[in-house]
């Protein structure tokens, strides 16, 4: 018999993004009208992700705002240790 596993999507989405010189959140740039953030989550939803899950961190209450009406779900990372460190925030999802 065929296992058909649930797709989740995890979005690392807590960066400062130093390098575009921007005290903007890099994930709320927006590229062709729309915040980069949204463009992703986009994909995963066509990607038929069960589940979205963003990470946050840097100016998290901005991104909340961008993606309110997303329909995301999204888990803080406090202190910002790395990438390894980001994913780990989902374990208890």
């Amino acid at each position: 018999m065929f296992n058909q596993r649930q797709l989740a999507t995890v979005i690392m989405a807590a960066g400062k993004g130093t390098r575009m010189k921007s005290d903007l959140p890099k994930v709320l740039h927006v590229v062709d009208d729309k915040p980069m953030l949204i463009h992703v989550i986009g994909l995963a939803r066509q990607l038929n992700s069960e589940r979205i899950i963003n990470i946050l961190g840097h100016k998290k209450d901005l991104v909340i705002e961008a993606i309110k009406s997303e329909n995301v779900e999204y888990v803080i990372q406090e202190p910002q240790l790395g990438t390894g460190h980001a994913v780990q925030q989902t374990e208890t999802l």
